[in-house]
């Protein structure tokens, strides 16, 4: 249930509210909005009584929140959630780009990239050093070297680094290159990888599962919530279907719909989405139209001889015309990029 307590609380009587709750047997959260402090109580008691809790000073008014993600929901949290990392805030008017390879290979390539990211006006730089594939064949990755490469690139222009994190083992080494940990799809639903994720203080993406439902993936977000960590995004990268013209079905009303049920910012990738460079322009035209709060797409300069996912990587001077053209429909729809 979400308790919204008044105005004017003070210290004491707020202390006063979460004790209670939590001697009710809830799990307390606070959020605190721009006119009020509102308490979330989880915890599954459907015959409580709310009135209780409505008779303790401070209090201004009790409800139960419907969903089953309570602290994902606009209920608990009426303001959209913004993420700031350094000088970039993620959730707020600017839609924040994310770039770059699929893979880092060597060093060579990843500071090429981190060049042309920068120079494009990105603020974050991409790349996976613990790859997820299909194949057990399918280069893996270059680990911790990889991250490495991907910190100093990232550093040497002045970009934040957002990298895959695939097990709970990994965390602790990737936490010291990146800032932000990225959950692909087909870990969306590692429940221990997610509560382990929850105890970190670095921010995370979580990325919707290939056959996952907007409340799967809302479910997924709780329990990373839950678990403490407040600065949770979700991207948007398509689901499977029946088509076969595109790699996935990119579900671009999802945008909108989470915006609505959420305050968390939502990240398109329509790389991941389509797999075709072709089709990754208008895409992501798309997806700003649609209220993204940001993009990720990837970026290669020798697609050809890419170690992983070449197909689906923009060439340089096709991400700066897609920088070009997302600046000026972000400007339509009153955003900036």
């Amino acid at each position: 249930m979400v308790v919204v307590l008044e105005k004017n609380i003070s210290d004491k009587q707020i202390e006063n509210v979460i004790k209670h709750l939590e001697e009710f047997g809830f799990a307390v959260h606070k959020s605190t909005g721009v006119e009020q402090i509102i308490l979330g109580a989880i915890g599954v008691k459907p015959d409580f009584d709310t009135r209780k809790v409505k008779i303790l000073d401070g209090v201004a008014e009790v409800y139960r929140i419907t969903e089953p993600f309570k602290l994902a929901s606009r209920t608990f949290r009426k303001e959209d959630t913004v993420i700031k990392i350094k000088d970039v805030s993620i959730g707020g008017n600017e839609v924040i780009m994310m770039a770059g390879p699929c893979s880092v290979e060597n060093e060579d390539q990843i500071f090429t990239i981190a060049e042309i990211v920068a120079k494009s006006g990105a603020k974050i730089l991409r790349g996976g050093a613990f790859k997820p594939r299909t194949s057990p064949y399918a280069f893996q990755g270059l680990g911790e070297d990889g991250l490495r490469l991907l910190r100093n690139a990232a550093d040497k222009y002045n970009l934040l680094v957002i990298t895959e994190v695939m097990e709970s083992s990994q965390i602790n080494l990737i936490e010291e290159y990146t800032d932000i940990f990225q959950v692909g799809a087909r870990n969306m639903q590692n429940f221990s990888l997610l509560r382990d994720l929850g105890k970190t203080t670095k921010p995370i993406m979580l990325k919707r599962g290939l056959a996952a439902t907007v409340e799967d993936w809302l479910m997924s977000a709780e329990y990373i919530l839950a678990n403490g960590n407040r600065d949770v995004m979700l991207c948007e990268r398509g689901i499977r279907t029946f088509e076969t013209y595109t790699r996935n079905t990119f579900d671009l009303s999802a945008i909108p719909v989470v915006h609505k049920r959420s305050h968390l910012p939502v990240i398109a990738d329509p790389s991941h989405a389509t797999g075709l460079r072709d089709k990754v322009l208008p895409m992501a035209r798309a997806a700003v139209a649609a209220g993204a709060d940001g993009l990720m797409v990837e970026v290669h300069n020798d697609p050809e001889k890419a170690l992983s996912d070449g197909p689906q990587a923009l060439l340089p001077e096709q991400f700066m015309e897609l920088m070009q053209q997302v600046k000026l429909i972000a400007g339509v729809i009153g955003r900036k990029m």
